[in-house]
């Protein structure tokens, strides 16, 4: 196993850590950092093509295979969330830090939103988060130095149009770890709940995700993604990683990343009825700038 005696968070050393959608974006940038700092990784995701890609990077850290494992996990499956977790806790002796990172995007105006887009959305954003708690917190509780991250979203602070699934998603994650907080204090429980919202991060959620819909807002998804990547995705995943790392070992409980995020913040906390009408002025901005850009004007 790598020894890592220096960096900036040496608190990983030798700490157990379970991520999933740890194959890209987010997920692999929170893995890289724990691997240099000498943790060891329980890594899961929903497709393996870049597995191998992967532990070869791992590796490259100074990690054994001993030191890490790397599953094929669709969280929104109950049963084989409890498993991982179980098999997780059996290889390493324990587990003491678990990352629900796997997330999916949908963007469809509500209007034309078809209930299964809506079912594989919410399985994966809110079940997986609440499969992987369930599955992992008696492990974190005998650690007795437990800690669960869950990844809301900018849009789990406010709501924007055209995301109103993937908003519900995130609003339900961040309420739902806001109460996972309060019952592990009530309890006693030595385990620490962080609940993340990050900004634009250059990862592949949308261009990976779904798109629908004809009506206001609406874009192709090629479009989707590109303003998104232009516009929105003003971090990279290692830079969010460190972040999480940091509010991680300072026991946030909960974590802005980016300037967008607090800003956004700012505005749905202290001005909760004017950046919606802010919001809707945009999206009429937006939209009269697609129909010129398509000639539809």
């Amino acid at each position: 196993m790598a020894s890592q005696n220096s960096g900036p968070f040496t608190f990983l050393q030798g700490r157990v850590v379970a991520i999933t959608g740890a194959a890209s974006g987010i997920g692999r940038a929170l893995a890289h950092l724990a691997a240099s700092q000498g943790a060891k990784l329980a890594l899961a995701d929903w497709q393996n093509q870049d597995f191998e890609t992967l532990r070869s990077e791992l590796r490259g850290l100074g990690l054994s295979e001993d030191d890490f494992s790397l599953e094929m996990l669709d969280v929104s499956d109950r049963s084989a969330v409890f498993s991982w977790a179980d098999a997780t806790a059996t290889r390493f002796g324990g587990v003491d830090i678990l990352i629900n990172n796997a997330g999916v995007s949908l963007h469809v105006p509500i209007e034309e939103m078809d209930p299964n887009d809506l079912k594989w959305l919410m399985d994966v954003n809110f079940f997986g988060v609440v499969h992987g708690v369930q599955a992992f917190l008696p492990h974190l509780i005998r650690s007795g130095r437990g800690h669960i991250v869950n990844l809301s979203s900018v849009f789990g602070l406010l709501a924007f149009h055209g995301l109103g699934a993937y908003v519900a998603s995130k609003f339900a994650v961040r309420g739902f770890t806001e109460a996972l907080e309060v019952e592990l204090a009530l309890a006693g429980h030595p385990v620490t709940v962080t609940c993340v919202h990050p900004g634009g991060i250059r990862t592949g959620i949308v261009r990976n995700g779904r798109s629908r819909g004809q009506g206001p807002g609406s874009r192709t998804h090629e479009q989707l993604a590109e303003d998104f990547d232009r516009l929105l995705a003003r971090q990279s995943p290692e830079e969010c990683a460190r972040a999480i790392w940091r509010g991680i070992e300072r026991k946030n409980t909960r974590l802005l990343v980016g300037s967008d995020a607090k800003v956004l913040d700012f505005l749905a906390r202290f001005l909760p009825r004017k950046y919606r009408r802010l919001l809707l002025w945009l999206g009429r901005r937006s939209d009269q700038a697609e129909a010129a850009r398509t000639g539809r004007a």
